[in-house]
């Protein structure tokens, strides 16, 4: 039986989930989660999750959350094709240090950036979080320096978690002309990993028009 995976399309970390599902070949039981209208706080999901997030992963008895941790599990568990998320230690550790920085530095701070606006908790742009956005993308752009993926030569799921998240920066209007290898290596995701359109274009599409429909309310 196809593992459950709670989601919305939209959200960043969801689509880094489904681009690990098809790079592996693994079926999931998708459930939609509106967020927005609170189902996230329906006492028969904080059962399954009390920390109340999106994605959630279940299979069979098996609960997991957190984007990051999923794809290191259903690769671990599912996936056939090594180079993934490779065993030799260093080379996983770099894939590690990248999900890290995904998490912690380049989503965190597209999220602090574009988020309170987007849902209107306040009126205007942080000048200063932007800044913080920037140099982000300018740590991206160095990891980048002369690599066909984010680690080495092979697309791995630190790919697959940092294209969710530059996806989704650009949907909101960061603009990629100054980042060039960043801007080369996006492009180079989008024709190789597989299931693009379906895991992540998709969502951002719909992402993005989520997002005017807000603007126009």
């Amino acid at each position: 039986m196809a593992p459950d995976l709670y989601y919305m399309p939209a959200s960043p970390p969801c689509r880094a989930v489904m681009l690990t599902a098809e790079a592996i070949g693994i079926p999931l039981n998708l459930k939609y989660i509106d967020i927005f209208s609170g189902e996230h706080h329906k006492p028969e999901f904080i059962e399954l999750n009390p920390q109340k997030t999106i994605p959630l992963l279940v299979d069979a008895e098996y609960r997991l959350t957190e984007s990051r941790a999923i794809m290191c599990y259903l690769v671990d568990k599912y996936g056939k094709n090594a180079r993934l998320y490779p065993k030799n230690p260093d080379i996983r550790a770099l894939i590690n240090q990248r999900l890290h920085f995904d998490i912690g530095t380049l989503y965190n701070n597209l999220a602090a950036y574009y988020y309170p606006v987007i849902f209107k908790k306040q009126a205007e742009y942080d000048q200063d979080q932007y800044e913080k956005l920037k140099d982000a993308f300018e740590v991206l752009e160095k990891f980048l320096e002369g690599q066909d993926y984010a680690v080495g030569r092979n697309l791995t799921i630190a790919d697959l978690a940092l294209a969710a998240s530059v996806s989704t920066a650009v949907a909101l209007g960061f603009d990629l002309g100054g980042y060039k290898n960043v801007d080369r290596w996006m492009e180079k995701v989008k024709s190789s990993a597989p299931g693009y359109r379906t895991a992540n274009g998709e969502g951002v599409e719909l992402l993005k028009k989520m997002v005017a429909d807000m603007r126009n309310e």
